[in-house]
């Protein structure tokens, strides 16, 4: 098998990239691939729970900006790209049951089944290709790291079995620099828009920083620096974990789907 290095996965287009994920040759994280193309978060349901949580994702655009969804009986994202197929096109997956992950795995062929719909949620990662070019440095692309992500206190708005907290994803940068980031950042609202919060984590009930609950460990800020945080597409996973539904499937958090879908043509 020729594993593919995530300095080599950054050279290669969203096509390419999610072959590699298909032969199992990549499953590392997608932070910084497939520059100026749409990354999904990914959450498959038994039919019966899809109608809520269509709607959870409506009442909550801003966590769970929905950009696409499969049909009944048809595992293909046939709006997202070519040949997407979402029980291999991932490089992680997560299983749970009753709310409880049992394990991950880099495709779910042996665990789909006709009765499944599969739901793609903006992504943060698509905005950071348009904070890269205004002349920003993001920490964990520059480091080969996960984005860290934390529950907060800001409750979502219910739907059916679905409810919850938010969950937010963190990043540091200079405080000179925060009006441009929400400037920026303001135009991808498929992708989580502008941030929620900037400053102290406690505002938001976040009490330790440095241990996020997904992702990798942030260093400490400088004085001159600030945290910055963006509602993130974990949401959903931590509503289903709540909701603890029979049996479902995620993405690993920081291992999207990679669509064909140009940034730009879904601005504002």
């Amino acid at each position: 098998m020729n594993v593919v290095s995530y300095n080599i996965a950054k050279k290669l287009s969203s096509k390419e990239i999610r072959k590699r994920i298909r032969l199992e040759q990549y499953n590392n994280h997608t932070s910084g691939l497939a520059a100026n193309k749409l990354q999904a978060n990914i959450v498959i349901l038994p039919n019966e729970y899809s109608n809520d949580f269509y709607k959870f994702c409506k009442l909550n655009a801003k966590a769970c900006p929905l950009v696409g969804q499969t049909k009944l009986n048809n595992p293909y994202f046939e709006t997202l790209g070519d040949d997407i197929d979402i029980r291999s096109d991932v490089p992680l997956y997560n299983i749970y049951k009753n709310g409880n992950l049992i394990s991950s795995t880099r495709n779910i062929k042996e665990y789909w089944n006709d009765n499944f719909i599969a739901f793609a949620i903006g992504c943060s990662f698509s905005f950071e290709d348009a904070l890269l070019n205004a002349g920003l440095e993001i920490d964990h692309i520059t480091n080969n790291k996960v984005v860290p992500m934390y529950r907060t206190n800001i409750k979502n708005k219910k739907s059916g079995p679905f409810n919850s907290k938010m969950v937010v994803s963190m990043r540091i940068f200079n405080k000179k620099d925060i009006k441009k980031i929400y400037q920026v950042s303001g135009n991808f609202s498929y992708a989580h828009g502008d941030p929620i919060h900037n400053g102290d984590p406690k505002g938001i009930g976040i009490d330790d920083i440095l241990s996020p609950d997904w992702g990798d460990s942030p260093r400490t800020k400088n004085n001159d620096e600030e945290y910055i945080f963006w509602a993130c597409g974990v949401t959903p996973q931590n509503a289903i974990i709540e909701a603890k539904i029979p049996f479902c499937i995620t993405h690993t958090p920081g291992h999207m789907l990679i669509t064909d879908i140009v940034e730009n043509s879904l601005h504002n």
